[in-house]
């Protein structure tokens, strides 16, 4: 019997030249989609109806990435089966039977993307008050990249911005109907421009006007940026505990490592300083 099935998987980007499949270069899908030819659970992507909810650019990371795809053989469809095809720094950690019709892309009501910085220099306030202009509907041609050229609508709803002080790091989490190509890192630009005082709340406000004002910005780096979260009403996703479990050791065993190395980096900056 032929099902669709939805997953959620979370991926460090590091290794990776985005999700969507490339030739020649190693990439998320391209590693998903040759775990589900191996166990024969899809033969080929577009007979399947394989889908995805968005693209994540070069070095960004995921938490809830989801995709769907028709399969005759469901019951091959485990998450914990199908890791263990996959790199250690992919993780497919959920799982739910959806419609035929069901489309992550489409159906998705609202995404989640998290930015973490380096928040020294940045005036936490300012950047609060000014990112409560972008909240509502507006066009933000100017915070993505060749916009006019890729997008018919550049009109996006933004939810909520959220900006928290995390230690040295600032946290910005940002919800949305939908994103364009680098919207989110560059309204942390716009935000980081606003709070080191190089641009103010009139700035944006005309950012905000790309009818009458255009200026190009660059996009915050991609190493900071999760999609945290995509949104779907009437979905019920499974989660595969053991899956978690075996993926919170393998976090922790970074975070160890890289912490350790930041605490490194920092003394020896230190040194070098004084």
């Amino acid at each position: 019997m032929t099902l669709r099935i939805a997953f959620k998987l979370a991926y460090l980007g590091n290794n990776y030249h985005g999700f969507q499949i490339q030739p020649d270069v190693p990439t998320v899908e391209g590693e998903l989609l040759k775990a589900l030819n191996k166990m024969s659970i899809i033969d080929d992507s577009h007979d399947a109806n394989y889908s995805y909810a968005g693209r994540t650019d070069k070095g960004v990371h995921a938490l809830e990435q989801v995709v769907a795809f028709d399969t005759d053989a469901p019951d091959m469809a485990i998450p914990r089966a199908l890791n263990n095809e996959l790199p250690a720094d992919i993780w497919v950690w959920s799982r739910a039977e959806v419609p035929k019709t069901f489309d992550p892309r489409r159906n998705a009501i609202s995404r989640e993307y998290r930015y973490v910085l380096y928040g020294k220099g940045l005036d936490i306030s300012r950047m609060r008050d000014t990112s409560k202009l972008l909240i509502g509907l507006h066009d933000f041609a100017n915070f993505a990249t060749n916009a006019k050229d890729d997008e018919k609508d550049t009109k996006r709803r933004i939810e909520c911005i959220d900006i928290r002080i995390d230690g040295s790091f600032m946290t910005l989490d940002i919800v949305a109907d939908c994103f364009m190509w680098n919207m989110v890192r560059k309204i942390v630009t716009g935000l980081s421009m606003v709070g080191d005082g190089s641009k103010d709340e009139n700035w944006l406000k005309d950012m905000l006007r790309p009818d009458q004002y255009e200026e190009g910005i660059a996009p915050a780096p991609p190493f900071g940026l999760v999609l945290k979260r995509v949104n779907y009403l009437d979905v019920n996703f499974i989660d595969d505990e053991y899956v978690k479990r075996r993926a919170v050791e393998a976090l922790q065993n970074l975070f160890l490592w890289h912490g350790t190395m930041g605490e490194v980096l920092q003394d020896m900056r230190d040194a070098m300083e004084y």
